[in-house]
């Protein structure tokens, strides 16, 4: 069966039902290689051939009215002359890279949530990050609304909810600072962000691979500040890594 010769187009039609079924696992009409292979021939000719490969033993119709379906002669003849693997090697090594790539960033996104997981249960303030999709993840709301300065005042905790919701302004306003790897504290109103002038923010860089980005730690303006800062430091170093 391997030297059975096929012209061009006979060729190109069992390429196209065979690789049609791979795709929907559905038998294969001639109307659908006419319209999704933009064949040059008509539907008659296409039928014409489709019999040739059939009684050739290259395709099958299971049932009656159905379309056809590769055997497995016609697979042997696919892979042996008519696959195009120039084609699967570039679309193969796209895909792995591709997939390492999302791989690379779902372990970083995994570390990143630990770090501020681990920060919002060690301190009594808020936890966030930047990943490197440029949103920003955050933990311990709860912690600064148990605070007595945003239980008397709620405006100034949902102002902290409102900044840190706001990802992309607060992140452009983290790389206004030129924070560099090493823990920063801006109390009160040096923020540049108004509408926390009531907080402190504790933040360094951080890179894993290829990907930067903020961490930190916000709350009010009454924090341990030497401890909240070597807590931050000490999770940089030790998960962020």
């Amino acid at each position: 069966m391997m030297n059975l010769p096929l012209d061009p187009r006979k060729q190109r039609i069992l390429q196209a039902i065979i690789q049609q079924f791979i795709e929907t696992a559905e038998p294969v009409g001639s109307q659908t290689i006419l319209v999704s292979y933009k064949l040059a021939v008509s539907p008659a000719t296409i039928r014409n051939d489709m019999v040739f490969l059939e009684e050739h033993g290259l395709i099958t119709q299971p049932h009656t009215s159905a379309g056809r379906i590769p055997t497995t002669a016609g697979y042997r003849m696919y892979v042996e002359k008519l696959a195009n693997y120039e084609k699967a090697e570039k679309l193969a090594k796209e895909n792995v890279k591709k997939l390492r790539e999302e791989y690379k960033l779902g372990k970083v996104r995994e570390k990143i949530y630990d770090a501020v997981k681990l920060l919002s249960q060690a301190t009594a303030n808020v936890s966030f990050a930047s990943i490197p999709d440029s949103r920003t993840f955050y933990l311990g709301i709860s912690n600064i609304l148990k605070q007595p300065e945003f239980m008397d005042d709620p405006r100034k905790a949902s102002q902290v909810i409102e900044v840190l919701e706001e990802s992309d302004h607060f992140i452009k306003t983290l790389e206004k600072l030129n924070l560099d790897a090493k823990s920063r504290i801006f109390i009160g109103e040096e923020n540049l962000l108004p509408q926390i002038d009531s907080c402190s923010l504790i933040v360094t860089t951080y890179e894993i691979d290829d990907c930067k980005g903020f961490i930190g730690i916000l709350g009010p303006c009454r924090m341990p500040y030497a401890y909240n800062k070597a807590l931050l430091d000490e999770v940089e170093k030790t998960i962020l890594k």
